[in-house]
């Protein structure tokens, strides 16, 4: 494993560190508009006063932290392989590259001693999963890693009252920041209420280091909405996604390949527009992830 200097004296000096995926570079934005994303995220979290520290594999090693160079290769190459928990270590052996999902970066950051991470949207229960059995290894892994997410909840295009619930069953807090509503990515409201509210970054600092000090395993996910200004109309997203879902049971497109198509084709359906949002919502997860790590580090 390869820390990125920077990073590495940040965790000798318990300052705050926030982790980010490299999934969103390789697999869920275009190029360049990839690029200007991950490095502008990696601003915000410095301008919050924490370091950021973008995880991939390169060349069979782990890296915690990312330079410029490295970032623009996960976002040209066509070699990169989505990784998450089930392939990490065949990644790793086939000294390949690899971009991770939150499971994997999760995993990652945890081996690195990083405690919260920024991504855009968690992955969870698909529509249709009471047939397909298609649940994203992110859950399981926000129940038994130590790292806390700050996303804009769960992804649109899943069924987020399932999801909930199976947070539920797995004991994982899930919660909304600064409103009642758990949000859903592109809109700030999915219709279901969150488990747990919280208003203030050292709220949500607070529950964590009493949680782990408890030795209660694993992490827990922050659903921050997505800005008013950014967000776009419910009923305009659903109707997208129904489109996206359809196409995708047409070309009979499962697994790890069905969230990329999703949102790309969603992002067409919407004329760009959802990509706007997207990168928006990585942007407020960014800042909120890097407010909350250093309230953390203060109360440690």
């Amino acid at each position: 494993m390869d820390v990125l200097p920077e990073v590495r004296v940040a965790l000798e000096q318990n300052r705050a560190v926030v982790a980010l995926e490299s999934t969103i570079i390789s697999h869920g934005m275009p190029y360049p508009a990839n690029v200007e994303c991950a490095k502008r995220c990696e601003e915000i979290i410095r301008e919050a006063g924490a370091i950021p520290a973008t995880v991939a594999i390169l060349g069979g090693r782990i890296k915690i932290g990312l330079s410029g160079e490295q970032i623009e290769h996960l976002a040209k190459s066509k070699e990169v392989v989505k990784c998450s928990r089930r392939d990490l270590a065949y990644i790793l052996a086939s000294k390949m590259d690899g971009a991770a999902t939150v499971a994997a970066t999760m995993i990652m950051a945890s081996l690195a001693d990083i405690r919260f991470f920024a991504t855009g949207g968690v992955g969870g229960v698909h529509r249709g999963a009471e047939s397909s059995m298609d649940i994203s290894a992110d859950l399981t892994e926000l129940q038994t890693t130590d790292v806390c997410v700050i996303s804009a909840g769960v992804k649109s295009i899943l069924d987020i009252g399932r999801t909930l619930e199976y947070l539920e069953t797995l004991g994982v807090p899930a919660a909304a920041f600064g409103q009642d509503d758990f949000p859903a990515f592109y809109t700030r409201e999915s219709g279901f209420k969150a488990p747990l509210r919280f208003d203030a970054p050292v709220e949500i600092a607070e529950m964590m280091r009493i949680k782990w000090e408890l030795g209660i395993k694993g992490g827990a996910i922050i659903g921050n909405p997505i800005p008013a200004e950014y967000a776009m109309p419910k009923a305009e997203i659903d109707d997208a996604i129904d489109d996206a879902m359809l196409k995708a049971s047409e070309m009979n497109i499962t697994g790890k390949e069905i969230t990329p198509f999703l949102l790309d084709a969603v992002s067409k359906l919407t004329d760009g527009r959802s990509l706007e949002a997207n990168i928006r919502l990585v942007y407020n997860n960014s800042r909120l992830a890097a407010e909350i790590a250093v309230a953390y580090a203060a109360l440690n």
